[in-house]
């Protein structure tokens, strides 16, 4: 493996615990993590306390890409899924979460994943 990606991975890493450090699910309030690929991007309400996801969506899923066009990985695609995760929370009663964007920025799809749940009803 090459040393420079292994460094990069060290350092994706240490950002990674940095930021779940200060964020934890609990019952009350979940953690709503974001995951971000190339291609797709996923999204979960997790209550850590016990380990369980309570909602989950994706890109990649047939009705969101049937919306999408096919057009998985820009902003449009990231703030469906942040709508629909929210719907999905709210009608299990969840209204509050916690933000978990793990090593990523605070920008782009994620930004417009985390504003487009937040006009569906969540409270970050």
């Amino acid at each position: 493996m090459n040393t420079n990606l292994k460094k990069r991975n060290k350092l994706r890493e240490k950002r990674i615990k940095r930021v779940r450090k200060k964020v934890f699910g609990t019952p009350d309030r979940p953690r709503l993590a974001v995951y971000r690929s190339n291609k797709y991007i996923y999204a979960q309400i997790i209550d850590d306390t016990k380990s369980h996801t309570l909602v989950s969506a994706s890109s990649l899923q047939k009705e969101i890409r049937e919306q999408l066009n096919g057009k998985t990985k820009d902003k449009k695609a990231a703030s469906l899924v942040g709508k629909i995760i929210a719907q999905k929370a709210l009608k299990l009663g969840i209204y509050k979460v916690v933000f978990d964007r793990r090593f990523y920025r605070y920008h782009g799809r994620i930004k417009a994943l985390a504003d487009s749940a937040r006009e569906a009803g969540l409270k970050f």
